[in-house]
């Protein structure tokens, strides 16, 4: 299922000298159009812009972690962001590059270091599509127990090395080995 998200980012004045603005993602338009960076509202310094419209991809197989951030206190989506090179940093600084209800798939995306990723609460409309949909496709999956590999299947290696060739000394060679008189 495929929704579209438009996002909304909020440039206010920066807290120190070394960052003129500060870029936050705030909120989600579902079903929103194409836009690119276009002025939403002015309140003093802080300017919310239209950032852009991706499309949040749920797959059937993903519904074991939109369950995890359907439970969490505030119900989240995780928007990834990219800086842009070359980019007017008052304007247009970041490219959304995507919008995922998952936190395990965020959490791949901040790992990687050259992704922002934004945690996002969800509008009530939201979160009842996601819920609909999770209940439509999950599948709980029965634990099984991994049993251990059973000793003994493997040919006993009885140190390094191959007994075939004479050598001077046996430095891997075990204990057992010597014994036998298997040392040359």
């Amino acid at each position: 299922m495929m929704v579209p998200l438009g996002v909304v980012m909020r440039r206010t004045p920066g807290v120190t000298r070394w960052a003129a603005w500060a870029w936050r993602a705030v909120a989600v338009l579902p079903g929103a159009s194409q836009a690119d960076w276009r002025e939403l509202r002015r309140e003093g310094d802080a300017v919310e812009y239209h950032a852009g419209t991706v499309l949040l991809d749920l797959h059937h197989t993903q519904t074991e972690a939109y369950l995890q951030g359907l439970s969490a206190k505030v119900p989240s989506v995780f928007v990834i962001l990219r800086k842009r090179s070359g980019s007017d940093e008052a304007r247009a600084p970041f490219e959304v590059v995507l919008v995922t209800a998952s936190p395990f798939e965020a959490q791949d995306y901040a790992d990687n270091g050259d992704d922002i990723v934004e945690k996002v609460p969800m509008p009530e409309g939201l979160v009842a599509l996601i819920r609909d949909f999770v209940e439509a496709h999950h599948e709980e999956e029965a634990f099984q127990k991994r049993r251990r590999d059973k000793l003994g299947d493997a040919p006993a290696q009885d140190g390094i090395g191959d007994p075939r060739i004479v050598q001077a000394r046996d430095v891997f060679g075990t204990p057992q080995r010597t014994r036998r008189g298997r040392l040359n």
